[in-house]
């Protein structure tokens, strides 16, 4: 797809075809010579020539810049636009510098006894005076330029931005409507009439969380490890406000039933698992695996069987199918990378809709401010953080943190982050870090106020560390200083939504992949059968 950048509606200014400041003269080349530019934009000229104009001999770009006033760009037009910014920043730049030699001569030639006219004391102030304001001024003008660089490399960056990911917008529906277009005769519009793209819409996350839309069940989802689910135990958990309890049949393979005794509604986690069935603790019925009830103790067994859900173990999790539909035939992989070890898995219940969390998880630019006190402790605030990513991926990288991140669907965030010890970063990108931390965090929508949490953390160093005693203990403190860093932020945004404000008022660009997120669920509640960022169909 091709996307339309226009500087309107992303509010990027570009300072130069948009300043009234600058008169261009297509008939002059402008060039500093032995001149220096005085005041704003080419006040006063100094008239001396000067053994340093050879070394700031460089052409006024404004005459070649392309007249681009009141024209709609596409993004290597409006990067193009941006690097000519960046020229005459350089240029400026130089005439700042020359005119402050320039005056540093004067200021010479009026101290040096041998090299000026005898002048009374009041008058060598007098000009001292004037040359220390011209001084000054010429500063004030160096620390503009300065200003002047930094922005231009900021918008030329966000600009490069824009055209590695062109869908940063909302998504164009140009190919559909070619593809759909029944005769290529069909009437065309006039070559000088420029198609203007909808404006970006903002996402209405607000109000009490609605129930959750049927389609988004149709998923595999993760809901326990298999370290947790022993042979005697069972597993209760909520999922899309349905209690539910998974536990271990007689062949070892795992089940899931409704978490309720068909006989008189008691949650049957209460009770115990004998030879392969859960066993309601009240008046002692049995299920299997499938729900169906093998024992009725004290009473004529009869047909009754409890709704269940197909439910696979694969990789060291649980994974249930809560949809109507039909499962899908494979499982997503979240085993962690070649060469990395798991050496935690924690399960907490959190009192957050799920999908605010996945917001807060796939958002890495609030680490500097919010987890000041754990792994973000000591990190600066950098200029300008990105997240870069295929126009068509929900994974990428961040610059400039060595984290590469992952939104899996429909409810996992895989990162990998480059480290040299806990809490420090090391390098610009994990290929340029020795050893990585791998996290696997499952965001499971347990009710429309609570979610359940799944963790998994792997390393690709210190293998010796899975056999120190109470070593889990130590991890899963930390991992609640981290998330607790995070709640507090978390539930008052909650608080401010339930009360009507809406969480994704103002997406930025660092904002990509929880806006990417926020497109794909869009996408799923509407029934699309092409999901939006997904290879499949």
């Amino acid at each position: 797809m091709t996307a339309v950048a226009t500087f309107a509606a992303l509010s990027v200014p570009i300072s130069l075809y948009g300043s009234s400041k600058f008169q261009v003269r297509k008939s002059c080349k402008a060039r500093i010579g032995v001149f220096a530019v005085f005041g704003d934009e080419g006040g006063g000229l100094v008239e001396k020539k000067s053994q340093w104009g050879a070394l700031f001999e460089v052409e006024d770009p404004r005459s070649k810049m392309p007249q681009c006033k009141g024209k709609f760009l596409d993004a290597n037009q409006a990067l193009e636009v941006a690097r000519y910014d960046i020229q005459y920043c350089d240029w400026r730049a130089r005439q700042d510098l020359l005119t402050i030699m320039l005056l540093h001569e004067k200021v010479v030639e009026v101290l040096n006894p041998l090299a000026r006219e005898y002048k009374s004391i009041g008058t060598m102030k007098k000009e001292l005076a004037e040359l220390q304001e011209d001084l000054t001024q010429a500063h004030r003008q160096v620390h503009i330029s300065e200003a002047r660089v930094a922005t231009a490399l900021d918008k030329l960056a966000y600009m490069e931005e824009l055209v590695n990911d062109k869908l940063l917008q909302d998504r164009s529906t140009t190919a559909e409507t070619d593809q759909a277009s029944p005769s290529t005769s069909a009437a065309t519009p006039p070559a000088n009439i420029v198609k203007r793209k909808p404006p970006r819409k903002s996402f209405n996350v607000s109000g009490p969380v609605q129930p959750y839309h049927p389609h988004l069940k149709n998923f595999w989802y993760p809901v326990a490890f298999s370290t947790d689910l022993k042979d005697d135990t069972m597993i209760p958990f909520d999922c899309f406000e349905q209690p539910w309890v998974v536990f271990r049949g007689k062949d070892g393979n795992p089940g899931c039933v409704q978490n309720t005794c068909a006989h008189r509604a008691c949650p049957l986690d209460l009770g115990s698992v004998n030879e392969g069935r859960i066993q309601c603790p009240y008046h002692g019925w049995e299920y299997s695996t499938d729900g169906t009830c093998e024992k009725m103790p004290s009473t004529r067994l009869v047909n009754v069987k409890l709704k269940s859900l197909p439910c696979f173990e694969q990789e060291g999790m649980i994974w249930v199918w809560p949809g109507t539909d039909p499962p899908a035939p494979n499982l997503p992989s979240l085993k962690p990378p070649p060469g990395f070890q798991i050496h935690a898995e924690i399960v907490m219940e959190l009192p957050v809709e799920h999908g605010l969390l996945l917001d807060n998880l796939l958002d890495l630019a609030h680490a500097p401010f919010t987890h000041t006190s754990t792994f973000a402790k000591g990190w600066s605030v950098p200029s300008l953080v990105k997240f870069l990513t295929p126009a068509s991926g929900l994974q990428g990288y961040w610059d400039p943190y060595p984290i590469d991140m992952e939104f899996r669907p429909p409810c996992m965030v895989l990162s990998t982050i480059g480290i040299s010890k806990p809490g420090k970063l090391e390098g610009q990108s994990t290929r340029e870090c020795a050893t990585h931390l791998h996290q696997l965090h499952v965001c499971l929508p347990s009710t429309r106020g609570k979610t359940r949490l799944l963790y998994r953390m792997s390393l690709d160093f210190a293998p010796l560390l899975k056999h120190v005693p109470f070593m889990q203990h130590l991890w899963r403190h930390f991992a609640e200083q981290v998330l607790n860093e995070d709640l507090r932020l978390v539930l008052g945004q909650q608080e401010r939504m339930n009360n009507g404000a809406d969480v994704w008022n103002f997406p930025v660009s660092y904002d990509k992949l929880g806006v990417r997120y926020r497109l794909w669920r869009d996408a799923v509640n509407r029934g699309e059968k092409r999901l939006p960022f997904s290879k499949s169909t």
